[in-house]
């Protein structure tokens, strides 16, 4: 009995720790992951924005539901193992840029993530993903700083953009 309280008052601290740490850190977060990608422009921006087809390609995607638009922005849900998450097209510029929000206030976290495309020599595109994240669970906060990495959702992205469209000439990642 003496024991399981020891393991049980061990547990309850670490907790403590986790979460006073967790409030430690800042809720805001900047990463950012670039890639150069064996596809044109066109080809990469169509793929990126052909949200119906992530399901297809994207890991960890199960389905997209496409929302109705009340003031002419793009918006789906996608159901995931993180499960369902609704997003809205903030802005668009064809074939160089978009930028996406998650279009909820009562998730754990929330943010925007920015696609940059870029012409690069023999038909290649450069796209760098800026994620500006917020975490507002401090619990969450903890897990992402030093377990997941605020790029590992970019990374895996950028992993399923290169499967899909052929294999990368480089790829790096930047955190601030």
């Amino acid at each position: 009995m003496k024991m399981a309280l020891i393991v049980l008052g061990a547990v309850a601290a670490l907790l403590v720790v986790i979460v006073v740490i967790g409030y430690s850190l800042p809720v805001k977060h900047r990463a950012q992951v670039a890639a150069t990608i064996a596809a044109s422009p066109d080809r990469l921006y169509a793929l990126i924005t052909d949200v119906a087809a992530f399901p297809t390609w994207r890991t960890g995607v199960r389905s997209v539901e496409i929302q109705p638009s009340s003031d002419g922005k793009r918006r789906w849900r996608e159901v995931s193992k993180n499960g369902t998450i609704p997003y809205v097209v903030e802005s668009e510029n064809p074939p160089m840029g978009l930028v996406v929000r998650i279009d909820s206030r009562s998730l754990p976290f929330g943010g925007t993530w920015t696609y940059e495309v870029q012409p690069d020599v023999d038909a290649r595109s450069r796209l760098q993903i800026t994620e500006d994240g917020e975490i507002y669970n401090p619990i969450f906060r903890f897990v992402s700083r030093f377990f997941i990495g605020y790029e590992g959702t970019l990374r895996q992205y950028g992993s399923d953009v290169e499967r899909k469209l052929g294999s990368p000439v480089s790829a790096s990642a930047v955190r601030r």
